[in-house]
């Protein structure tokens, strides 16, 4: 019986804590180790039995692991069942609370580090990829239109270029001190560009306000790049293209350690299964190697017109 399976993974407090937290935030070994505050030897135990009946997923990235809760076939009932039966709960709920903050704390230290760079970071991305100029990559790419936004516009480099081509620039960055060195590098150009403080999971943005977005090396540092191409194509007007730069799948664990990277790159199957998600279609994928660092992909998607129920 395949029930049997589920409810014997379930007979146990501490798996129950687990999977109700992995439900609402993918988490890695460490982490959950902290949170729960027991031996890593017997988190990995419970970790184990749940991954092994199809209730977690666990993914690899480098010498790391994540682990989430899977919400599709069987999982979806058994999270229901468990949110149903966890809302009055005080236990749960405390870990709840405290995950919570496990996530805040993860946000607070990049948004930190990224203040912190960023009057060098132009320098600093210069060790990474060496001598390749992205940016001419992207270029490449950028159809003349009305008004663009690039999503995580660091110090503004981009977008000194894609004025080039575009009537109206905005910036969109979680760091308000990128956004001050971008309003230094813009500031003797004149107008035509726009910044704006706020996440790439929450954009400051209406819907379909631009014609193109570009995402340049910003993905890898997200909790969830899935909500930050879900929000791409909010504020992307139907028709509109999406170009995303990221590094292809590698196994540098220093740029974890430098630039608290928190994927090592993606495969080109995972952007592909995520913007057909988010409600783009990808036209060409570009693959460069740099002479120093991970391989980089340049992928260009355009916006799917709304289904005719969701118009309007």
């Amino acid at each position: 019986m395949k029930s049997l399976i589920y409810f014997k993974a379930m007979a146990d407090s501490t798996r129950i804590r687990l999977y109700h937290i992995l439900l609402h935030h993918e988490m890695s070994v460490n982490e959950i180790v902290a949170l729960m505050d027991m031996g890593q030897s017997r988190i990995s135990r419970h970790l184990k039995i749940l991954t092994d009946c199809g209730l977690l997923t666990c993914r690899r990235d480098g010498v790391w692991a994540f682990y989430s809760a899977e919400k599709e076939g069987a999982g979806a009932l058994v999270a229901s069942m468990v949110e149903s039966l966890s809302k009055d709960d005080s236990l749960i709920q405390e870990d709840l609370k405290r995950a919570e903050a496990v996530i805040r704390d993860r946000r607070l230290r990049r948004l930190k580090f990224f203040d912190d760079i960023a009057p060098r970071w132009e320098h600093l991305k210069a060790d990474i990829i060496g001598d390749f100029d992205l940016n001419e990559a992207l270029m490449a790419e950028i159809p003349s239109c009305q008004m663009a936004v690039d999503l995580g516009c660091g110090s503004g480099a981009l977008m000194t270029r894609l004025a080039e081509r575009v009537e109206q620039v905005v910036g969109v960055d979680s760091s308000p001190n990128m956004l001050k060195e971008a309003e230094k590098r813009l500031r003797v150009l004149g107008g035509g560009f726009d910044l704006r403080l706020g996440e790439l999971e929450h954009l400051p943005m209406g819907d379909g306000e631009v014609d193109l977005a570009v995402i340049s090396l910003a993905l890898h540092h997200l909790d969830d790049p899935r909500l930050a191409l879900k929000e791409s194509c909010r504020v992307v007007a139907e028709g509109g293209h999406l170009l995303i730069a990221e590094f292809e799948q590698h196994g540098d664990e220093s740029l974890r350690d430098r630039f608290g990277d928190r994927w090592l790159g993606f495969s080109e199957g995972e952007i592909l299964s995520w913007l057909n998600e988010a409600g783009f279609t990808l036209e060409s994928t570009r693959r460069f190697s740099p002479a120093r660092g991970p391989a980089v992909m340049i992928c260009q998607a355009v916006r799917a017109e709304r289904p005719p129920a969701a118009r309007g």
